[in-house]
């Protein structure tokens, strides 16, 4: 009973205990679930006008376009700058399929089942199919056989192996990507045909544009061009050329740039990399001479793998041709250690004495019933694969043989093969010499030191130049390059430059066979490029607006070529054939204004001073030529919409891209 009281006693005190407990349980549960949605804001790579484009739907897209490159082209790996290449197209997909999409949806423009599908795999599939290799008869033509074989055994055949699933799991992907190219190209096509429907060409349009072809004319004229007038006697202030910067400022739009400053340490072999190198090859040396198992010592000991081909005179290595091919050459024959391009290499006569063709011409027979053979032709033998190569210069004139290619087999005829040439195997161990893991490490400690020993921006950049080295500059960096300069693997440079502050120097970086310091010398973040950017450009323009008033007050009214011509001291001048389509007036530049007040006033009719591009202009039209023809309304018009049609479609796909939110967060993740 006393434990009771006591509980009595205190239950406001418990009772606050308990209410704080469990708002802590609730707001601990609300945060947990809603950590999934913060998380996932984090996990975004981008964004259009609102629509998130999650990691993993990029990663996905990028996967899948990486296997139309490898079947495409028959490739299993991408060096860095193919990477990148796909990486910014897979971007590149995403937005204007983002784009696009949201568009339609606004208007209800869709590309229905039944429509792709007939575009894919109908009678007449769209170019995008029709042109892919993989789906080439014999004959090197798109067979849509070939097609509907190929989209049967991925969609129909359920006869699939464990050991097929992950090819065929690839070619899906493959077709499901140039689906989605076609059905986005259709869509595309649909929405430019409903923007062009509604933007055509009127009469008045028909007619400027039929006079402008057909009216020219001829003209004298006095030039007084602004380099003649002294910079002295002008007089221009900060706020002129502010005043420009201000009437075309949406045209200094720019992305949010960093400009930086780098030093490279190249990574070079040291001395002892070189005495280790060569020391390997001559405790080779003799097992090289001698062995049996040639194959496997070279394949495990040399940068050139060894794998039997057949060498004539034109292809095998220059420095060995005149070893492998001399006179009284036998097999087992070994070259001494050499050394050139920091490569020290032997080499053994493994066959010689015999002799095979050079070439070959080879068709193809057809596979599958309607199809026809096709004419390959000639092809060199160290072009072709190793599987028809063995067959085909081992054959003879009109034999036939099979390889497996692609997901098939393919049956060739030798037509013809060329005479035989004599040729030699040839093993070469070949050891290059590498920077060591040694190396690297004193060369690595010796840029960091350099960052230590010089630890500000300013400091760095005056050390470099005292020890002789070059400082490259960097300007106008967007966080979506892929490297930096001529830099390999630089992409790292590019997420340091846009997490640092200006000022900051960077820790070392490893470029290929490069170290790397960098120095963050400015942060633009503006919408626009600041003024201090444009100044100079900007500055001459206005003193060239101040020099066409000097130049136009010399003139003291004057109303005749004759009179502006003394006063200037030039000589009067001739245009001939002026038109609305000229690029250039008379013996200067490209004058547009200057043109169009030729060809608006009358012959005999002088006009005031013009300001033009490269100086001051006056103009007396002397003659006004019309061609002879009839205007047809209808045809102008139809020869202007075909003119304005690429460009609709180009200044269309420009629009949409400016006039979007674009979100670009790829620098938080590669």
């Amino acid at each position: 009973m006393a434990t009771l009281q006591k509980i009595r006693n205190h239950g406001v005190l418990l009772l606050v205990i308990v209410g704080l407990a469990m708002l802590a349980f609730i707001l601990g549960d609300f945060l947990n679930s809603g950590s999934s949605f913060f998380n996932r804001d984090r996990e975004n790579i981008g964004s259009v006008n609102g629509k998130d484009i999650h990691y993993t739907e990029y990663e996905a897209a990028r996967e899948q376009l990486e296997d139309v490159y490898k079947i495409e082209y028959g490739r299993s790996d991408f060096d860095e700058e193919m990477a990148a290449y796909i990486r910014n197209q897979t971007w590149e997909l995403l937005l204007e399929e983002n784009i696009l999409n949201q568009q339609a949806a606004q208007i209800g423009m869709t590309v229905t089942v039944d429509e792709l599908s007939n575009l894919c795999i109908g009678e007449k599939p769209d170019q995008n199919i029709t042109s892919r290799r993989i789906f080439a008869g014999a004959d090197g033509q798109f067979s849509r056989e070939n097609l509907l074989r190929f989209y049967e055994q991925l969609f129909v055949n359920e006869d699939v192996t464990p050991e097929m699933e992950e090819q065929m799991a690839q070619y899906k992907r493959y077709w499901l990507y140039w689906e989605k190219v076609v059905r986005l190209n259709t869509l595309q096509g649909k929405y430019n045909a409903l923007v062009q429907s509604l933007i055509k060409p009127n009469s008045l349009d028909a007619k400027y544009a039929f006079d402008a072809r057909m009216q020219s004319a001829e003209a004298d004229y006095v030039f007084r061009p602004y380099y003649a007038v002294a910079d002295s006697l002008v007089s221009v202030s900060t706020s002129d050329a502010k005043k420009i910067y201000n009437e075309r400022k949406p045209l200094y739009k720019q992305t949010p740039n960093r400009s930086l400053s780098y030093i490279e340490f190249p990574i070079v072999p040291s001395e002892q990399d070189f005495a280790e190198a060569q020391q390997l090859i001559l405790s080779l040396e003799q097992q090289f001479r001698t062995t049996d198992e040639i194959a496997l010592v070279v394949n495990v000991n040399s940068d050139r793998m060894y794998d039997g081909r057949d060498y004539s005179e034109t292809t095998v290595p220059a420095q060995y041709k005149e070893f492998a091919f001399a006179k009284g050459a036998k097999v087992g024959d070994c070259t001494d250690i050499s050394f050139a391009d920091n490569t020290y290499s032997i080499a053994r006569i493994m066959d010689c004495g015999y002799s095979l063709p050079d070439s070959v011409e080879l068709k193809a027979i057809a596979m599958a019933e309607g199809q026809e053979d096709a004419e390959i032709g000639w092809v060199r033998a160290e072009v072709l694969p190793q599987n028809i190569a063995e067959k085909a210069l081992h054959g003879k004139r009109g034999e036939r043989f099979t390889v497996e290619q692609g997901m098939g087999e393919q049956t060739f005829e030798i037509l013809d093969i060329s005479p035989a040439t004599p040729k030699v195997k040839l093993a070469i161990l070949e050891r290059q010499v590498n920077p060591s893991s040694r190396t690297y490490s004193v060369l690595y400690n010796q840029a960091k030191q350099f960052i230590v020993a010089h630890n500000s921006d300013t400091a760095i950049v005056e050390a470099a130049k005292r020890e002789g080295m070059q400082v490259h500059p960097q300007y106008g960096l967007v966080s979506s390059a892929d490297k930096i300069g001529d830099l390999k693997s630089s992409r790292a440079i590019v997420r340091w430059a846009f997490e640092a502050k200006e000022g900051d120097v960077s820790d070392v970086f490893e470029c290929g066979d490069k170290f790397v310091v960098a120095v963050l010398n400015e942060v633009n973040e503006e919408a626009f490029r600041p003024f201090s950017e444009v100044q100079a450009e900007l500055t001459a323009e206005a003193a060239n607006r101040k020099k066409a008033d000097y130049i136009i007050d010399q003139l003291h009214g004057a109303t005749s070529l004759e009179e502006a011509a003394e006063i200037w001291g030039v000589p009067v001048l001739k245009a001939e054939h002026v038109t609305l389509a000229a690029s250039r007036f008379g013996n200067q530049g490209a004058e547009p204004a200057v043109i169009g007040a030729t060809l608006a006033q009358e012959a005999g009719q002088v006009s005031a001073p013009l300001t033009g591009v490269a100086g001051v202009y006056m103009v007396k039209t002397t003659a006004k030529n019309t061609q002879e023809g009839e205007f047809n309304v209808e045809q102008e018009k139809q020869q202007l919409a075909a003119r304005n049609s690429y460009m609709t479609s180009y200044r269309l796909h420009q629009i949409l891209r400016d006039n979007a939110d674009i979100r670009d967060k790829r620098i938080n993740f590669q």
